[in-house]
């Protein structure tokens, strides 16, 4: 071996080892899961053992925000690292390719970084993406993320059944697959590993099998009161929708029946959830695999007579937020400080050593993966269309419709929000330093395009 191989080999070979030594990420994404999950107590028929599991192995966040309650604006504002103030993609039907240019995206960072990148069912919104971000994409073709025969509003305003359905029938199921044969794969280089679950998105239908745990004579409506939009300004009514969803379901008589199907659909995604988690635990990577589970957004159904996301109050902006971070969350924590999805891509970065672009905001959590109750200054900010916003601190939830009117409620004596305080002389003081977290310029907003959801 010549003077001149010797030099090359003894330079490269550091750097394929620190390549190799780098954490490997599983980076989970579901969609429309609300905090119906057992270790958040939000609702006692919850049944998500193996999400549980995952928040025994690490930290969870109690108190976890998106940053937009829809499908579309939410994965561009998280995989883009931008606000939709900034982008100006606001709701489904924006376009997110408009406003994410190719190798801007998460994914995109750790490609350039060394990484293997593989994607998998719904990481932007219907299962798009730029080419360009990722070592390999699955395919969906001859794929149903619904199931053979299943309709959009099966299991949610019809009770129409489909008793034959397995669960290979869902593109989950392949899209679980596709991850684990990723997980297993040998290289000297690590792995991030997107898996994005459409369940339990619409429709709310599963093998039948899921539903046994949920008889109908047992389920419960969640806690909420009439009248509950009297103290409601005009704008929070119009998001509110009462004549939608809401008054079907009253007239119908299936207000009960969603939700099982909900929590059906829901225990469904947890079975998968726990197929990725037995894949980590038989991988030689598991010491070095930093596992981040997220929902693009919550769920309501039928508090404040609204359903679906959509709106800016707790039920469709809190989401399950679970991070395992080997030498740095401890088993088992939690934190109850507010927290949003931005933290997403600057957290990842930091925690792999992997860049960090200048456009991403949004605040590294680290400190509160290491120390879940250590000091935190800043409030979770969800936006919903231009102009309307959500900051939720610890305490309080702040909410500034585009035109002006407000919402206030107190989290510790009303977790439901059912007194408005906004009107309240008290609370000007807190309501003035609440709205200085919100932005003072938008992007506009277009005009929508349509798209599915």
């Amino acid at each position: 071996m010549n003077r001149f191989c010797l030099l090359f080999l003894l330079f490269c070979l550091p750097l394929v080892s620190r390549s190799a030594d780098r954490p490997n990420v599983l980076f989970i994404a579901i969609d429309d899961l609300n905090h119906w999950v057992t270790h958040l107590g939000r609702n006692p028929q919850a049944q998500t053992p193996n999400i549980d599991r995952l928040a025994k192995m690490g930290t969870t966040f109690r108190n976890a925000y998106c940053a937009v309650p829809a499908c579309e604006p939410s994965r561009c504002a998280i995989m883009g690292g931008r606000r939709p103030w900034t982008t100006g993609c606001y709701k489904n039907g924006h376009k997110w390719k408009r406003y994410q240019p190719a190798g801007d995206g998460l994914s995109a960072q750790f490609l350039d970084a060394g990484y293997r990148v593989y994607g998998a069912g719904k990481i932007y919104h219907s299962m798009a993406y730029h080419e360009s971000e990722w070592t390999d994409y699955m395919s969906r073709e001859g794929l149903n993320s619904n199931g053979p025969g299943v309709e959009k509003n099966d299991g949610y305003h019809n009770d129409k059944v489909h008793p034959n359905l397995k669960d290979e029938d869902l593109m989950d199921w392949h899209t679980t697959d596709y991850c684990i044969k990723r997980l297993q794969e040998k290289s000297d280089k690590p792995f991030f590993i997107a898996c994005g679950l459409f369940k339990p998105h619409l429709p709310f239908v599963v093998p039948r099998k899921y539903y046994d745990a949920f008889p109908i004579e047992s389920i419960q409506l969640p806690p909420h009161i009439e009248n509950d939009l009297a103290d409601i300004p005009p704008a929070g009514v119009k998001m509110a929708n009462p004549n939608g969803d809401h008054a079907k379901f009253l007239k119908s008589g299936r207000w009960k029946a969603a939700i099982q199907s909900y929590l059906a659909t829901c225990a469904y995604t947890d079975m998968n959830v726990g197929r990725l988690l037995d894949a980590v635990e038989q991988s030689p990577q598991k010491d070095n695999t930093i596992i981040v589970l997220w929902s693009d957004h919550g769920w309501s159904f039928g508090e404040k007579e609204h359903w679906r996301k959509f709106a800016v109050w707790e039920e469709p902006t809190r989401v399950p937020f679970i991070w395992v971070a080997p030498g740095t969350t401890m088993a088992g924590s939690s934190s109850t400080r507010p927290v949003d999805l931005m933290s997403v891509y600057p957290t990842l970065c930091a925690l792999t050593g992997v860049d960090k672009p200048k456009h991403v905001v949004g605040h590294n959590i680290i400190p509160l993966l290491k120390n879940p109750k250590a000091g935190w200054k800043f409030p979770a900010i969800t936006t919903h269309g231009r102009g309307n916003h959500a900051v939720r601190t610890e305490t309080h939830r702040y909410i500034r419709y585009a035109n002006g009117d407000e919402e206030l409620y107190d989290e510790r004596k009303d977790p439901y929000e059912w007194k408005n305080l906004a009107r309240l002389d008290g609370s000007i003081d807190l309501k003035k330093r609440l709205v200085k977290w919100l932005p003072k310029k938008e992007k506009p907003q277009r005009k929508i395009h349509k798209t599915k959801k």
